[in-house]
């Protein structure tokens, strides 16, 4: 033991990155991609001053029971459903998440996906490696063209308004749908109208959900939803899995009364839902929107500086710069 406080970081992440940490704690950083059971991971926690997980470290009451030292779990996503913050914060833990430095990258790839989609490119790439490319009919392989069509999106936060943005460059329409409407000059900026969300599900030709898991928006997309939409449009999930009932929007690809999906996300990932593998009319992306190297650095580096900054170290030492739980630290020292 070195005196130091103790840092876990549950997945391989940058070593330069996290050398940032090695001055002033003790650090254990994991050299494998791996799933921690509820009793593993209450057992690492029990001995931390802070960890730094992935969304697959799931971390409520029962993990943070014994885990008196703990200060802070820095989560390396944007979202943090994996976190059960009302028990964090009852447990005087604080809590951060890595914002604004991966809405570029997923907003790129929303844009792929959403193309994937419309042109039908992982059934057209899975048919030519099959060796079935001999000529192609005038009539094969027809999509949709995005100009001129509608672009709805359902939570225009951070992610939403970077993908409304690039809608400009493909002529489309723009409406979007929030539990608020966004203030005048954001709506601008982004070129949006807001919408109610039985017009955005009756007007989206795309539809792009980018809104965070709660419980009031599980289920979001489900059959009610999916039958409101018009049978030629295209949904593209980059949020959470739980946010479409995979089921229901399974039943409306295979009967013909939603043209395409691209997904990102799944409930219960990594499992995907098999009627959902048995389509040829669903792009299957296994949750990579924000995988750059760029990205993911930065996404490392933030987390990083959480946890530096509650313990009173680097550029904004007592001030950490994403928490979702700020409250916590009032009348918390810094170090």
């Amino acid at each position: 033991m070195t005196g130091k406080p103790r840092v876990w970081i549950s997945r391989p992440t940058f070593p330069d990155i996290v050398a940032r940490l090695e001055p002033h704690f003790e650090v254990a950083a994991e050299t494998e991609e791996r799933m921690f059971a509820p009793a593993d991971l209450a057992s690492r926690l029990a001995s931390l001053d802070a960890a730094i997980v992935g969304l697959n470290q799931r971390i409520g009451a029962a993990e943070v029971a014994s885990a008196s030292r703990l200060r802070i779990v820095a989560n390396l996503a944007v979202g943090h459903d994996n976190l059960d913050i009302p028990a964090l914060t009852a447990a005087g833990i604080a809590a951060s998440n890595t914002p604004d430095v991966l809405s570029e990258s997923v907003a790129d790839y929303t844009w792929a996906l959403l193309l994937g989609a419309a042109r039908h490119m992982g059934n057209a790439e899975r048919w030519l490696r099959a060796g079935h490319w001999r000529a192609n009919g005038f009539k094969d392989w027809l999509g949709l063209d995005t100009r001129g069509r509608t672009l709805g999106i359902l939570g225009l936060g951070r992610i939403g308004q970077a993908i409304a943005r690039r809608a400009a460059g493909f002529g489309m329409h723009v409406i979007y749908h929030n539990r608020s409407r966004l203030p005048a000059a954001v709506e601008a900026g982004c070129a949006a109208r807001y919408a109610d969300k039985p017009t955005l599900l009756a007007e989206s030709d795309f539809l792009v959900l980018a809104v965070p898991l709660t419980g009031e928006s599980r289920h979001a997309i489900g059959a009610a939803e999916l039958a409101a939409m018009k049978p030629s449009a295209v949904l593209v999930n980059i949020a959470r899995g739980g946010i479409v009932d995979d089921a229901a929007l399974a039943a409306a690809l295979a009967d013909g009364r939603l043209a395409s999906a691209a997904l990102d996300v799944f409930e219960g990932e990594p499992a995907v839902h098999p009627a959902l593998l048995a389509l040829d009319n669903v792009i299957l992306s296994p949750h990579i929107a924000s995988a750059t190297w760029d990205t993911r650095r930065a996404m490392t580096a933030l987390a990083v500086d959480n946890v530096l900054a509650l313990f009173g170290h680097g550029p904004h030492a007592g001030h950490p710069p994403s928490l979702i739980n700020p409250g916590v630290l009032a009348g918390r020292p810094a170090s």
